[in-house]
């Protein structure tokens, strides 16, 4: 039976893709206030970025609970006897220690291995297609997470943000990165190391951070996988699009726009990558 793959809802990835190979999301949860949402299935991205652009109140995000695991997993057990499940970085989110814990209630006799990337967003996307391609090309349980292990090592995720103030007012950066970052007209690109976000770079203007942006991302040489992804802007995705073109074919370029939350630290008008480099 085919190996069935899992991710979380920080995988960001086009609904088409999701159901193009059957993965499985389970989704992780949005408050505003005491309204609490689960991303990407009873809030749009649409109303999510409308109600963080013009709220005073910044959303708060939490990862599913063990059980949601635990049903995901029961369910696709009928169907397969290997599951891998693929999450974001432990270090950003409890999202893979509630994977853990929901393969330990699984009564099914199910082989299921939980992943934790160290990335988030269409870095821990690729990898999740990454997988799904194995899957089906009939490739074991075993073989999908000893490769995308090792392609984890290889991933890299970053972006140019307007701000790191959405970045900081969630926990993710301390107040001397934000304060760096603030500074008139100065764009941060933001990327993650070790499993945690961190400042790259601080380009002047919003036109030389692309510029930048494209620089690094022509800089990696030859890529397994590639995505580019949005939080607000995806006309400005688009131009990034034509413009590694030259790289990379069109057509061979996920493209994908930021859920709720990541949005929820991005904040809007956000523009990123993930790509996998080539073993050397």
């Amino acid at each position: 039976m085919t190996v069935r793959i899992v991710t979380d809802s920080t995988s960001d990835l086009p609904v088409e893709v999701v159901q193009e190979f059957g993965i499985a999301v389970v989704p992780l949860h949005i408050h505003f206030g005491e309204e609490t949402f689960e991303d990407g299935v009873t809030i749009s991205k649409d109303t999510f970025y409308h109600r963080l652009t013009t709220e005073s109140n910044l959303p708060k995000t939490s990862a599913p609970s063990a059980g949601a695991f635990t049903e995901t997993y029961e369910s696709l057990a009928a169907d397969t006897n290997e599951i891998v499940s693929i999450h974001i970085s432990s270090k950003l989110s409890a999202t893979h220690q509630s994977a853990l814990l929901g393969k330990e209630d699984v009564k099914s006799d199910c082989r299921i291995e939980v992943i934790d990337t160290w990335q988030a967003s269409i870095g821990l996307g690729v990898l999740v297609v990454r997988a799904a391609e194995m899957a089906r090309s009939g490739a074991s349980a075993e073989e999908i997470a000893a490769d995308v292990k090792s392609a984890a090592k290889r991933t890299q995720f970053f972006g140019v943000v307007d701000t790191l103030d959405y970045l900081h007012k969630g926990g993710r950066i301390g107040m001397a990165a934000t304060l760096l970052g603030s500074i008139i007209h100065v764009k941060p690109i933001v990327g993650l190391r070790n499993g945690l976000a961190h400042p790259i770079e601080r380009v002047r203007g919003r036109a030389k951070a692309l510029d930048r942006f494209c620089e690094m991302v022509a800089g990696y040489g030859a890529v397994s996988s590639v995505a580019l992804a949005y939080t607000t802007n995806k006309e400005e995705m688009d131009a990034l699009v034509l413009r590694l073109s030259q790289f990379f074919p069109g057509n061979q370029i996920m493209l994908s726009q930021c859920g709720a939350t990541l949005g929820t630290y991005l904040g809007p008008n956000t523009v990123c990558v993930g790509l996998i480099q080539e073993e050397t």
